[in-house]
């Protein structure tokens, strides 16, 4: 149901959710909060929700396939918000679905079942904060059809792929051989993805540009071999920074860079990343393994970079 909360109870809910209240010049006009405790709630509340608006979920379990469709405003975002006891459960297709719903953020709540959980399409600036993605026939989260400047930050993704084709990524960015898709500048920080990925950690697609991928702690107990999963991160798209991230468990390497279409795969940093490929068994066994190096298209591994176990730090030139 819709309740009106006073101005300064919600800016401190909706502040620590990572949402924003809209109100007049004077102070006098508050979002709304829609309060909601069974999945009809909130199918409805994801309808009816304005910019401002935050919806939050009870604890329970809420099944279904969940959509939002209108967009918010970066001035007025809309904030989904809960514990992690506030669970979506799908029993196919997507857990969440943003579809053109930019500038929504979502914080706290779990997704699980379903073919993916938590879907970008044609959103801009969507935030995805603290949340619980696990236990997926394909992806954890995905920005696709050119999501841009959206955000995946502090959360727990495990368990994904169940189908057994090679396809439950963690995080995936853009569209496998469409360059049309431009997923760009989407950051990727402070999460816990793996054990039972049942493909990378994270994969950024050609036709994307501008990821940032920093702070992370993947683990590689999961990795299938299905579509040349073997490492934690695979690189396809341009412009991409791998930072201050740790790994470890993987079949075979840490980070790969990758050329599946002309003048992508290109420009990416790795920097002060810590990699423990103890176990591997693969072929290469690397931290950083660049198969595309060539003149106009440029990786740089820093000496920042460590390893333990495997066969090495890189089969291209370090940078100081």
């Amino acid at each position: 149901m819709r309740t009106r909360t006073p101005l300064p109870a919600l800016l401190a809910t909706v502040l620590a959710t990572g949402g924003l209240a809209l109100a007049t010049a004077g102070g006098a006009q508050a979002a709304t909060v829609i309060d909601v405790t069974t999945a009809a709630q909130l199918k409805a509340a994801l309808t009816a929700a304005a910019p401002g608006d935050t919806i939050r979920l009870a604890d329970g379990t809420y099944t279904g396939n969940f959509k939002a469709t209108a967009p918010a405003t970066a001035a007025a975002r809309i904030t989904v918000t809960g514990s992690d006891r506030a669970v979506l459960t799908a029993g196919g297709g997507y857990g969440l679905h943003l579809n053109g719903a930019s500038y929504w953020t979502v914080y706290g709540i779990t997704v699980t079942g379903g073919q993916k959980g938590i879907m970008a399409d044609a959103a801009k600036g969507v935030v995805i904060d603290s949340v619980t993605v696990h236990d997926l026939d394909m992806e954890g989260v995905h920005f696709r059809r050119s999501s841009t400047d959206g955000v995946i930050r502090n959360s727990r993704i495990h368990d994904t792929g169940h189908d057994g084709r090679g396809m439950g990524e963690g995080v995936y960015v853009g569209s496998a051989g469409d360059l049309s898709d431009r997923s760009d500048r989407i950051r990727i920080l402070g999460n816990t993805i793996g054990p039972g990925v049942g493909g990378e950690n994270i994969d950024i697609k050609e036709g994307t540009t501008g990821a940032r991928i920093i702070g992370n702690t993947f683990d590689g107990g999961g990795l299938t071999g299905a579509n040349y999963d073997d490492s934690w991160v695979d690189v396809k798209g341009n412009d991409v920074l791998v930072e201050n991230n740790k790994g470890f468990r993987t079949s075979n390497n840490g980070y790969e860079t990758h050329t599946q279409q002309s003048g992508w795969g290109c420009g990416t940093v790795f920097r002060g990343n810590a990699s423990d490929l103890t176990g591997a068994t693969g072929d290469r066994q690397l931290a950083v393994n660049v198969t595309n190096q060539s003149t106009g298209c440029r990786t740089t591994v820093h000496s920042s970079n460590t390893v333990t176990g495997g066969r090495g730090l890189t089969n291209i030139a370090v940078t100081p």
